[in-house]
């Protein structure tokens, strides 16, 4: 936006604190390279646009805003004479893209020195050329540390992750391998029990008799009935009656499992009335075994599903074998970076998912949305680990208007009121050197504000602390999106 032409007077553009230490010859080569414009109330320039001018304030009043998931987010607002805005990166030339990072605009008729970003650059490297190779080496230095430290974070974060899944898959893995052993003996024993039971003089009605018993026994054991301790323990105690009165030894062994397997009273007089009566342990023992196969086949079916679920939610957390940006399910990607960082979280954090199931798919970049998703939920446990390890942390979605909402409740000890406007800057953190790096809510800040056009938030109060991520429903029709480091 063009305003009104005026006259540039060195005198006054020297009492701005910017210029205060220029030569008056300085002040009139400023005057000659730029101008003085006045601006009615409205933009100024807009946020995107090609940085082409630096402007610095005589009079007025000026507001700053970003924008962010479609509305105009003010950042600042002052009257104070000098404030300057606009090409202040100038200097840096093409090495970084020349554009406004934010959108002015003036609430009062405002006076301006406007300064094309050309000679703007040119009198910084002739007049200060030592401030220029300062300011290069801050500039790239600051964006190099933050790129290092950043990918240092996402290592540590992996080793832990990694360790993590170890640790998750290592369990099943170990059941699968103890009951895979234990398989083997029992089907071992089984052979010899029906070698025993072969060489005893029965007819083929008798030994067809028992496979069928064995066949209806299996079948019985995949429609086990799910039972209470109590219940439990009163089956045993009826099982082991029945054995012990049968002649069947052991048998406070063997109703244990039976009672696993579904199995009551009422089906062994089945069996017993289905055998003879010398044959009935020999029967038991053999049936023991075929139910203790059958268990010992679920176990390893259920670790190896165990497993297969954690590799897929590997999968889901990492993204690896999906497009980038695709319409994604929040709770998807909320359920396997919980489930990753389920070691981390441990047992004494309760975690509670209100999820409201109805709400549609989105487009996002899920992989990096994970990255959100742990650096809030890592924030939220070392939270509750500050003040003793006990609570709870709860992740809620909801529909927040023409919003995805995807909340991270935690039960610490809160944000004090006098840091919480900083810290989603970068590096800066609260906890002890060498322990935090102040970059994990500056990317997430990123990856959900630049990225995804959405918005982070956080409402605290000890004992309750609550990072809110707002996420558009529908893709932006312009998407300049920025990479986070």
């Amino acid at each position: 936006m063009s305003g009104q032409l005026m006259p540039c007077a060195p005198g006054e553009i020297g009492s701005l604190f910017l210029f205060e230490k220029l030569s008056p010859e300085q002040l009139g080569q400023l005057c000659a390279a730029g101008r003085v414009e006045r601006f009615e109330p409205g933009p100024v320039y807009t946020e995107g646009e090609p940085a082409t001018c630096f402007y610095v304030m005589l009079e007025g009043t000026v507001v700053l805003s970003r924008r962010v998931a479609g509305d105009d987010v003010e950042v600042n607002r002052t009257s104070q004479r000098g404030v300057y805005s606009g090409s202040m990166q100038a200097y840096l030339k093409d090495r970084v893209q020349q554009t406004y990072n934010n959108s002015m605009r003036v609430t009062e008729p405002s006076r301006f020195f406007v300064l094309p970003a050309e000679a703007f650059s040119a009198f910084m490297q002739e007049w200060f050329p030592m401030a220029v190779h300062l300011l290069e080496g801050l500039f790239f230095g600051s964006k190099n540390t933050q790129r290092a430290i950043g990918q240092r974070e996402r290592l540590l974060a992996l080793g832990s992750l990694s360790a993590g899944l170890t640790h998750e898959l290592n369990n099943p893995a170990a059941a699968a391998v103890r009951a895979t052993a234990t398989l083997r003996e029992r089907v071992g024993k089984m052979r010899h029990k029906l070698a025993v039971i072969a060489q005893g003089s029965y007819s083929p009605e008798v030994m067809a008799n028992l496979i069928d018993i064995q066949e209806r026994t299996a079948e019985r054991v995949a429609k086990a009935p799910v039972l209470s301790p109590l219940e439990a323990s009163d089956r045993e105690d009826a099982l082991s009656d029945w054995l012990d009165d049968h002649g069947i030894q052991e048998g406070w062994r063997i109703a244990p499992t039976f009672v696993q397997a579904g199995l009551d009273v009422d089906w062994l007089d089945q069996i017993a009335a289905a055998v003879d009566e010398e044959i009935l342990p020999n029967a038991i023992g053999w049936l023991n075994y075929t139910v203790e196969t059958e268990l010992l086949m679920d176990e390893i079916n259920d670790s190896t599903a165990r497993i297969s679920h954690l590799v897929d939610a590997a999968k889901q957390y990492s993204q690896l074998d999906r497009a980038p940006y695709q319409v994604a399910d929040v709770h998807e990607l909320l359920d396997s970076t919980l489930l990753m960082l389920s070691g981390k979280i441990g047992q004494q954090i309760k975690v509670v998912k209100e999820y409201d199931r109805t709400l549609p798919r989105i487009p996002a970049y899920p992989a990096e949305l994970n990255q959100v998703w742990t650096n809030l939920i890592d924030n939220a446990v070392q939270a509750i680990n500050s003040v003793g390890g006990d609570g709870t942390l709860t992740v809620r979605t909801a529909l927040d208007n023409d919003r995805l909402l995807v909340e991270f409740r935690d039960t610490g000890p809160g944000v004090p009121p006098d840091i919480r406007g900083r810290i989603f800057d970068p590096f800066f953190t609260t906890k002890p050197v060498g322990e935090g790096t102040g970059l994990g809510l500056d990317i997430s800040w990123r990856i959900v504000v630049n990225k995804h056009h959405g918005t982070l938030q956080v409402e605290s109060s000890p004992g309750d602390t609550r990072f809110q991520v707002l996420l558009p429903l529908t893709a932006a029709d312009n998407d300049t999106t920025e990479e986070p480091e």
